[in-house]
């Protein structure tokens, strides 16, 4: 690779840092399959429990 294109390809790779930073558009945080379950079953929980009052 040369002088010039090892230079340039640097470069991209700073702005396209930059750029990522600025985003405010991300994904969102995984959530593991055991996990989404266990938030199922206490919304679950918390739903039989809520009429019975």
């Amino acid at each position: 690779m040369n002088r010039r294109k090892k230079g340039i390809q640097i470069l991209k790779a700073r702005a396209k840092k930059s750029n990522a930073k600025l985003s405010t558009q991300s994904k969102p945080k995984y959530i593991s399959k055991a996990d989404r379950a266990l938030s199922v079953a206490q919304a679950f929980d918390n739903a039989t429990l809520a009429p019975e009052e």
